[in-house]
């Protein structure tokens, strides 16, 4: 009995994996063949490229399904698997990152001072935006948890550990949290191309500024910004890119728990006295936690993916990935499979060996920091084949392995909007504002430097 159980459980994961694998290919056709699509908005314009189409769509079809019955319907089940398998896919585009940053070590240490201090525009824009917004607006300590930083993963996990994620402080990094997977990487994209069109600030500036510790929402911003530019000054942009988000995610953690989040709190003690108000925001926000989906909830129950994910699982995302990657190429830039195929499996190489590497050694680093490291030696001085390794990469757009992980991002997102739309407009506007702080402070402080 137990046996045939297990086979049937075994066949409805494969013809899950099948339909989210079809939709997800659909989707990625469909938002190749739209391509960018630019709009003046003032002096500035709006540049949208499929990997923002992918994400809309994406989205689109889970809310669509959930008014459909039978095998064809976008579960939650099949929701959480499209995030599961969003992050081995994040991986092999951290590998692409890597291979870029590795040959432009020397140039990143010529800007060695911009980098190192575009790290305080990031975490400080947040605050100083966010904050005083978020209190005039009614909305409490939820205040601190929404504004000091952009809220991803790790953000989580410094709220979750200093207050619980039940507390006030918890409601809000969730709430940024939930915002900034929902629309971060549409409202980024727009936010960097309209910056950029207006020609403010150096491609360099913008693309420190880019690197705000979420990989979606750097991909989306450092996309658009390099969409305006030379094709050389693009892959200058993407690598810069890359460097600050590696800096934001790595040595930005310790600097959100002790910089960044006891001056959120001292900004609170200060200010709430001052302008801050009583509204619905800060009861709204409590909903969130009934409203997620929980193991052991009936229909709901599901199995959170990622750390689900067998080995095979991770090969099996990103095999799917390579190929959706190779396809965006091939329908974008009409490089074939066969001439992108070497620089791909370097890619997937990188990918495997830093896993490998963030496995034995106990999970103690994140697999995101082994992955750029073994990416970036294979494209560095240092190693002795990095000039092939580079011309292979090269053939491998940037774009197109961002577009099939915003994709998988984009059919996860259904599972999350009951609970985003109990937080409230208020929550929304503080967000938007405290990415957009993000940016501009990083990139301000990086144009400083730069200049």
């Amino acid at each position: 009995m137990e046996s045939t159980l297990a086979a049937q459980q075994r066949g409805s994961g494969g013809l899950r994996s099948a339909k989210l694998f079809l939709y997800a290919a659909i989707i990625l056709v469909i938002a190749e063949f739209i391509g960018s699509f630019t709009f003046k908005v003032g002096p500035g314009k709006v540049v949208l490229l499929p990997m923002i189409w992918a994400l809309l769509l994406g989205a689109a079809l889970g809310l669509a399904s959930e008014r459909w019955s039978g095998a064809a319907r976008l579960d939650v089940k099949t929701q959480f698997l499209a995030a599961a398998i969003l992050q081995p896919a994040l991986l092999l585009f951290v590998a692409k990152l890597g291979l870029l940053v590795g040959g432009a070590l020397p140039k990143l240490a010529a800007a060695g001072w911009a980098l190192a201090f575009q790290e305080l525009g990031h975490f400080v824009g947040t605050i100083l935006l966010g904050l005083p917004l978020a209190l005039l607006l009614g909305i409490k300590r939820e205040a601190i948890g929404a504004t000091f930083s952009v809220g991803r993963e790790p953000s989580l996990a410094i709220i979750g550990e200093k207050y619980g994620m039940d507390s006030p402080e918890g409601r809000g990094v969730l709430a940024e949290y939930l915002t900034g997977t929902v629309f971060g990487a549409v409202f980024i994209a727009i936010l960097a191309g309209f910056v950029a069109s207006l020609n403010i600030f150096h491609p360099l500036a913008l693309a420190m500024g880019s690197g705000v510790g979420s990989g979606s929402m750097m991909a989306a911003a450092s996309g658009a910004i390099a969409a305006q530019q030379t094709p050389e000054m693009a892959k200058t942009v993407l690598t810069f890119a890359a460097a600050s988000n590696l800096i934001t995610t790595t040595i930005g953690t310790y600097f959100t728990l002790f910089i960044s989040l006891p001056m959120a709190v001292w900004g609170y003690r200060l200010l709430e006295p001052l302008i801050g108000r009583t509204s619905r925001a800060s009861d709204a926000s409590e909903a969130i936690e009934k409203s997620r989906p929980k193991p052991g909830g009936g229909e709901t129950e599901v199995e959170t993916a990622a750390p689900q994910l067998g080995y095979r699982g991770k090969l099996l995302a990103w095999g799917v990935t390579a190929v959706f990657a190779l396809g965006c190429d091939w329908i974008t830039h009409g490089t074939t499979p066969l001439m992108g195929l070497p620089g791909m499996l370097i890619m997937v190489l990188a990918t495997m060996v830093g896993d490998a590497i963030y496995t034995v050694t106990g999970r103690k680093i994140p697999a995101v920091c082994w992955v750029s490291i073994v990416a970036m030696f294979m494209t560095s001085p240092l190693c002795p084949w990095a000039s092939q390794i580079s011309t292979y990469s090269a053939q491998n757009d940037f774009l197109g392995i961002t577009t099939p992980m915003l994709t998988f991002a984009g059919l996860s997102i259904a599972k999350d909007i009951p609970a985003f739309r109990r937080l409230g407009w208020r929550i929304v506007l503080v967000s938007f504002v405290a990415n957009a702080g993000t940016f501009l402070g990083a990139t301000l402080v990086a144009q400083i430097f730069h200049v």
